[in-house]
């Protein structure tokens, strides 16, 4: 019941801000696709493709990242620093797991919501990305995992300015280092690896996979799963924290 109850009121609140929703949720993909794919990279060809349809897939996973992680994240940080009704949730009967678990779907279905929209924008500039539900799987997982991570991190703050700290340190450097824009196979040893233990790395490598060659590695779900998976208790521990 707790699940239900969030998702409909998360549900309510899209309804009431939908289109600030789309417009925010458009506009950096969409100067991702001018900046990078019209201007730098019209002309150039990148692992036998298109520049174009190299990033599509790339810029589908950072705005599954930062949609979902923001839904979670700033929605709580409002709630609980300022408006101080997170509270009411934390000092009422209701089961933890379950409030988890509503407010990171909620997130997670924030963030595909943003993969459509991605989508849509690719079709209208005539880029055509075939999808398929390991596609949408993918696209799923690394929402839920990052909005899992926007719901421990909001708990875990103690102001607006911790939470920009996870964005600078943690979200932006993935945004630009995991694949997203470039091929990892430029990048020294040592950074690959390294860059290639990232979940964004892997959903990213997945969903470029699945698009351009209709394949790939099955053991990114399960790396996925188990960031969600740990993502989730590392939220939920925090959540039961706050009780004490």
């Amino acid at each position: 019941m707790e699940v239900f109850t969030i998702l409909w009121r998360e549900f309510i609140f899209f309804k009431r801000r939908w289109f600030n929703i789309t417009t925010a949720a458009i506009i950096n993909p969409l100067l991702y696709i001018i900046a990078f794919g019209w201007g730098l990279g019209s002309d150039v060809h990148i692992e036998g493709t298109s520049y174009m349809h190299f990033i599509i897939p790339g810029i589908i996973a950072l705005s599954t990242m930062n949609t979902s992680f923001n839904a979670v994240s700033v929605r709580l940080n409002v709630s609980r620093l300022y408006e101080k009704s997170f509270e009411y949730y934390l000092t009422s009967p209701v089961n933890m797991k379950l409030l988890a678990l509503g407010h990171i779907l909620a997130g997670a279905f924030r963030g595909m919501y943003a993969s459509l929209l991605v989508l849509a924008i690719s079709y209208i500039f005539k880029i055509y990305i075939p999808i398929n539900l390991y596609f949408l799987l993918i696209c799923f997982l690394n929402s839920f995992l990052f909005s899992s991570f926007g719901y421990g991190a909001a708990l875990s703050i103690n102001s607006h300015y911790d939470m920009s700290r996870f964005n600078t340190f943690v979200m932006t450097p993935m945004s630009f280092l995991c694949g997203t824009f470039f091929s990892l196979n430029k990048l020294p040893l040592w950074m690959k690896n390294f860059i290639n233990i990232l979940p964004l790395t892997h959903s990213t490598n997945a969903l470029r996979d699945i698009a351009l060659k209709g394949s790939f590695n099955r053991n990114s779900i399960i790396v996925l799963l188990l960031y969600s998976i740990a993502f989730y208790i590392y939220g939920l521990a925090i959540s039961y924290r706050e009780l004490d």
